[in-house]
C-alpha cells in the first residue's frame, strides 16, 4: 500500500483539548501548520510554528468567523490527487499540498440540548468544518484526517508510530470515521429542522454502541448502539446481555410511573410484571413484591423507586437474580449486594422515556409514540350505576398501569395496591384472566375485594361474569366495543361498578 509522509497540516477545532500532544508531535517530525482563528491562538500559545491560513488565502476571516477556510486555496491543497496533472495546477496557482486536516466540530448537538435559542442553534451548524473533513476522506489516498476530538489519540499513536508515516489502510481508517462523524452530524441537524413537520423520514444517529455478550441467544451476535452511562451508573456485576437490556428497559418503563409515589418494588421476567406493590416502606414493598409470585421472580429483574437499604438487600441477597436496578445502594447495602460479583447492579440517574420508540420490522422500521399515558381519577368515566369506592379508585389506577406493561391480550389483578395475579400473552382475553386467576389462587390470595384491569375492551361480558363470581366487584377498562353495554349491564345486575379510561394500551 502507498506509504506517504505527512509535511502539512490544517488543523480548524472547537475542542483543544488532547491537542497540545499532536502539535509537539507534529512539530518533532518537522511538519509545517497552518491554521485559524482560535486554534491557531492555541498554537501560537504553545510556542509552535504556525502560518495562518488568511496569509495563504490573502483573505481575512470574515462574516464573523462562519467563512474562514472555504477558498481554493485551502480545498485545492486537500482535493488534489498527487499526480502530475493536478500537482501542475496546484503550482501554477501556488497552492501547498496538505496532507493531514485536523477537525472537531461546533458543538451542534450539545447546543440543542442545552438551549432552545435558535440564533444560537444555527451558529454551531459548522459549514467550513464539515467540508474540510469531507475533501479529505475523499481524498484518502491521499490525505489523513482526523474528525473529530475522539480521534486525537488514534492520530497521535499513529503520528509516534510511524514518524509521520501512513499507509492508505490508515487512511481509509480515517476516513471512515471521517465520515461516519459527517452524517451523523447532518442527521442531528435534519432532525432538528424536522421536528413539527409533517415530512415522515426515518433518520437517527446514536454515537455510542457496545458489543453485547451474545444477542437474544448464544448463537446471535448482539451490538447495543445508544448510551447506557447516560441512564445508569453500572456499580458490579457481569457485562450487559441483550436480554438484560430488553428487561432493563421494561422494568424502566413501569418503575417511570412510580418515581413519585410511595416506596414501590417491581420484578420483571421476560418484560412483564410478576410483582408489584407500593407499601409504607421498601421493605414491605419488596416482601409483597414477592409474595405476588416468588416462583417467576427467580432469575429476574428487579426495581424499585427509592434508596435500597439494608435490611431489603438481605431478603434480595437470598435469591438469585440478574439484575437490581434502584435509585441509590445504602453502602453497607451494596457492600452486601456486591460480594455475588456476576450480579449486575445498576444505579438509576433518571427514569427518562424516549418520547418516541421504533422496532424493525419486515424491510423496514415502524416508529411511533412511546406510550406515556398514565390514567388519573380525572380520567375516569364511571359506565356503571354503582361508582367505585376511593379505595377502589386507588387499586383501579394501580391496576390500569400494571396491565399497561404487560404482553397483550394482559389481565391486571390488584388488591390493597398489590399486583395478585396477572395473565399476558394470551390469544384471548378470557385466557388472560383465567391465567391471572390461576396465579393468584396459586399464591394464596384472597380475590375477594380485587380490582381488575383489561388493557383493551372486552369484547363480551364473559370477562366481568369470571371475575364477579370471584369476588371482584370493581373492573377499569378503556372501552370501545359495540358490546361494551352487555358488560355494563352485567355489572349493573351484579353490584359491580365499571370504569372506562378511553385509552387501550396493548403491548405487542
Amino acid at each position: 500500500m502507498a506509504v506517504k509522509k505527512i509535511s502539512t497540516a490544517l488543523i480548524s477545532v472547537y475542542s483543544k483539548e488532547g491537542l497540545e500532544p499532536i502539535i509537539r508531535e507534529l512539530e518533532k517530525i518537522g511538519v509545517k501548520i497552518y491554521s485559524t482563528g482560535g486554534t491557531q491562538k492555541f498554537i501560537e500559545q504553545l510556542g509552535a510554528p504556525v502560518t495562518s491560513v488568511e496569509s495563504l488565502t490573502s483573505y481575512p476571516s470574515i462574516l464573523d468567523g462562519r467563512v474562514k477556510t472555504l477558498h481554493p486555496k485551502v480545498f485545492g491543497g486537500i482535493l488534489a490527487r498527487r499526480e502530475e496533472s493536478h500537482l501542475g495546477q496546484l503550482e501554477k496557482y501556488e497552492i501547498p499540498e496538505i496532507d493531514l486536516v485536523i477537525v472537531d466540530l461546533y458543538p451542534f448537538e450539545e447546543t440543542v440540548a442545552n438551549t432552545k435559542d435558535e440564533t444560537a442553534i444555527i451558529e454551531k451548524i459548522d459549514i467550513g468544518g464539515i467540508s474540510l473533513i469531507r475533501a479529505a476522506a475523499k481524498n484518502f489516498k491521499d490525505v489523513v484526517v482526523a474528525p473529530s476530538k475522539a480521534e486525537y489519540d488514534y492520530l497521535l499513536d499513529l503520528l509516534k508510530d510511524k514518524q509521520g508515516f501512513t499507509d492508505e489502510a490508515d487512511r481509509k481508517e480515517l476516513a471512515r470515521r471521517a465520515f461516519k462523524v459527517s452524517s451523523n452530524y447532518d442527521v442531528a441537524i435534519f432532525n432538528y429542522f424536522n421536528e413539527g413537520t409533517a415530512d415522515l423520514s426515518f433518520k437517527y444517529s446514536i454515537h455510542r454502541s457496545d458489543i453485547l455478550r451474545y444477542g437474544e441467544n448464544p448463537h446471535q451476535d448482539g451490538v447495543f448502539f445508544g448510551d447506557f452511562e447516560q441512564m445508569f451508573v453500572r456499580l458490579g456485576g457481569k457485562p450487559i446481555s441483550y436480554n438484560n437490556l430488553v428487561d432493563i428497559d421494561a422494568a424502566v418503563q413501569i418503575m417511570r410511573e412510580f418515581k413519585d409515589a410511595d416506596p414501590t418494588f417491581a420484578i420483571l421476567k421476560h418484560t412483564n410484571t410478576c410483582g408489584l406493590a407500593t407499601r409504607p416502606t421498601l421493605y414491605s414493598a419488596w416482601k409483597e413484591a414477592l409474595a405476588c409470585d416468588n416462583v417467576s421472580a427467580f432469575g429476574g429483574i428487579f426495581i424499585c423507586n427509592k434508596s435500597l437499604d439494608l435490611a431489603t438487600a438481605e431478603e434480595i441477597n437470598k435469591l438469585f437474580y440478574e439484575v437490581v436496578i434502584a435509585p441509590d445502594f445504602d453502602a453497607d447495602a451494596f457492600e452486601l449486594l456486591s460480594k455475588k460479583k456476576k450480579r449486575i447492579l445498576l444505579k438509576i440517574k433518571d427514569f427518562y422515556i424516549q418520547p418516541r420508540s421504533f422496532r424493525s420490522l419486515l424491510n423496514g422500521v415502524v416508529e411511533q409514540d412511546a406510550d406515556l399515558k398514565t390514567e388519573t381519577a380525572t380520567d375516569l368515566k364511571i359506565a356503571t350505576k354503582k361508582a367505585p369506592s376511593k379505595k377502589e379508585i386507588e387499586d383501579l389506577l394501580f391496576a390500569s398501569i400494571s396491565v399497561k406493561h404487560l404482553k397483550s391480550n394482559g389481565i391486571a389483578l390488584v388488591k390493597n395496591k398489590q399486583l395478585i395475579g396477572m395473565g399476558c400473552g394470551q390469544p384471548s382475553r378470557v385466557d388472560a384472566l383465567k391465567q391471572a386467576i390461576t396465579k393468584a389462587k396459586a399464591f394464596g390470595f384472597d380475590l375477594d375485594g380485587a380490582v381488575m384491569a383489561s388493557d383493551a375492551f372486552f369484547p363480551f361480558p364473559d370477562c366481568v361474569e369470571i371475575a364477579h363470581k370471584e369476588g371482584i366487584n370493581a373492573v377499569i377498562q378503556p372501552g370501545g366495543s359495540i358490546k361494551d353495554q352487555e358488560s355494563i349491564d352485567y355489572c349493573d345486575a351484579n353490584g359491580m361498578s365499571m370504569v372506562m379510561t378511553g385509552n387501550r394500551h396493548f403491548k405487542h
